[in-house]
C-alpha cells in the first residue's frame, strides 16, 4: 500500500495510465497543483508501487541487513579507510584483507567442464531476499550481497536468466532507477538526513564481474562515506557536472582520470525508454573508445563489444571500458613468498564511485605512500582518454 499522503495524492490525480503488468520504470510526473512535499509523497508511492514494496526501501534494505548480518547469513568484514587526493579530489582506498579468502565465482580447475557452475541468483537465499517485482509475473528480484564490506549493499537480479555480457534491458534500468529514486525520495519525505544510492553494473571479465547471471549492485552513500573522518569524500561520479562541457560532443567526461571514462546527465523522473538512450549511447562511446569498429557498436541488443562498468546515480550515468581487471602494485619481495597474488590489485565498478579495495597490507602500504601509485592503478585497467571528437557523432 501506497504511504496515506502519497494514496490521497493518487486519488486525486487518476488520469494517469494503469501501472502496466511489465517493469517500465517511474512514469513522468506533471503535478502543477501539487505542493513540493504532495510531489515528492507521489514520487516515493511510485517507486514503492513499481517495487511491490509495502515499507521504504531504506528501511526493509536496513532491517534484512541487520537480520541477515545477526543470524550469520551474510559475512560482513569491516575495512580500514585512507583517503587519497588525486588531482585534487578524495579518492577512498579501503583495505581489507578477509576478502582474500572471499569465493571468487570463477570454477575450479578440477571441476571440468560439465560441472555446472553454482548460480546464486537461480534460487536466492530466503534469508538474502528482500522483495521480487513487479508482485504480478516478476522480473527482477532485491537480494542482500552475502560478503558486503559496506552496510545495506544489496543487489537487483533477473529472475530469468540474463547474460550478465549482454547489453542492458530498458526493464533492467528502469528497475535500477526506480531503486536509486526511491531511496532518495525516501529521505526528502520524512525529514531525515539524505540518502542515496550509487548504483553500478560490471560487464565482461576484464570489469570485475564474478558472476554470469545478469545483476546490478546499490551501495548506499552514506554507508560508504560513514568511516570519512575528513568528511570531504563524495563519490567520483558527483564531480561530474562540475567538469567543463566540450562544444564538440554532449559527453562530459572527468579529464584527470588516466582512462577513458563518459558521462551523461539523468532528465528527473527518466523513463525506460529516455534511460535506455543514454545507457546505449554511453555504451557505443566506450565501445569506440576500446577500439571497436563504428560499425560494430550499431547493435542495442545482444552481446557487448567490450568490457566495461557502468555507474548511476539520480541525476548521472557514467561509464568506463576497462581492459584488465586487475593491475599490479609494487611489493617487497619478501611478502610475495608469504601472500597469493601479492600485488595484484582487482577493480570493479565502484571505481566510478570514487572508492578501491585492496586485500594485502603490502598493496594498503604502497598506495597510501602517493596518489601516484592510485593513478598508475587507474590507468592500467582501463584505455587512454581519446579526442571528444572521435565518438562525438555516435
Amino acid at each position: 500500500m501506497l504511504a496515506s499522503g502519497a494514496a490521497q495524492v493518487y486519488r486525486r490525480n487518476r488520469r494517469l495510465p494503469p501501472a502496466s503488468p511489465a517493469f517500465v520504470g517511474p512514469p513522468r510526473l506533471i503535478c502543477p497543483v501539487f505542493s513540493n512535499s504532495q510531489t515528492q509523497l507521489f514520487q516515493r508511492g511510485i517507486c514503492m508501487m513499481q517495487l511491490g514494496l509495502t515499507e521504504s526501501l531504506p528501511a526493509l534494505v536496513a532491517k534484512r541487513f541487520a537480520a541477515a548480518k545477526d543470524a550469520g547469513h551474510l559475512i560482513f568484514s569491516q575495512t580500514h579507510l585512507e583517503i587519497l587526493r588525486p588531482g585534487g579530489i578524495p579518492y577512498q582506498l579501503r583495505y581489507c584483507p578477509a576478502l582474500a579468502n572471499k569465493p571468487t565465482g570463477k570454477p575450479k580447475a578440477d571441476e571440468g567442464n560439465n560441472k555446472k557452475r553454482f548460480d546464486p541468483f537461480e534460487n536466492p537465499s530466503p534469508d538474502l531476499l528482500i522483495a521480487h517485482f513487479p508482485r504480478e509475473n516478476p522480473t527482477h528480484f532485491l537480494v542482500l550481497n552475502k560478503f558486503p564490506v559496506i552496510p545495506n549493499h544489496f543487489i537487483l537480479a533477473t529472475t530469468a536468466w540474463r547474460e550478465q555480457t549482454d547489453i542492458l534491458e530498458k526493464e533492467d534500468l528502469a528497475a535500477a532507477y526506480a531503486c536509486v529514486k526511491a531511496w532518495s525520495d525516501d529521505s526528502q519525505t520524512d525529514g531525515t538526513k539524505p540518502r542515496r544510492l550509487f548504483a553500478f553494473f560490471n560487464s565482461g571479465y576484464e570489469s570485475g564481474a564474478s558472476q554470469p547471471h545478469r545483476h546490478l549492485q546499490f551501495l548506499p552513500v552514506e554507508s560508504m562515506s560513514q568511516d570519512d573522518e575528513t568528511g570531504t569524500w563524495r563519490p567520483l561520479i558527483d564531480t561530474v557536472p562540475s567538469q567543463p562541457a566540450s562544444s564538440e560532443s554532449e559527453f562530459r567526461r572527468i579529464s584527470w582520470l588516466p582512462l577513458a571514462n563518459f558521462a551523461l546527465p539523468l532528465p528527473p523522473n527518466a523513463s525506460a525508454e529516455s534511460l535506455h538512450e543514454i545507457y546505449v549511447s554511453l555504451y557505443k562511446a566506450a565501445a569506440v573508445a576500446a577500439g571497436v569498429p563504428r560499425n560494430e557498436v550499431r547493435s542495442s541488443t545482444g552481446p557487448a563489444a567490450v568490457s566495461y562498468n557502468l555507474a548511476m546515480t539520480e541525476s548521472t550515468m557514467m561509464i568506463c571500458p576497462r581492459k584488465s581487471v586487475s593491475a599490479v602494485v609494487e611489493v617487497d619481495d619478501a611478502v610475495r613468498k608469504d601472500i597469493h597474488e601479492a600485488g595484484v590489485v582487482e577493480l570493479n565498478g565502484t571505481l566510478l564511485g570514487g572508492t578501491m579495495m585492496v586485500k594485502a597490507e603490502a598493496e594498503w602500504s604502497e598506495l597510501r605512500r602517493s596518489s601516484d601509485g592510485l593513478m598508475k592503478v587507474l590507468g592500467s585497467i582501463g584505455y587512454p582518454q581519446p579526442d571528444i571528437r572521435e565518438v562525438a557523432l555516435l
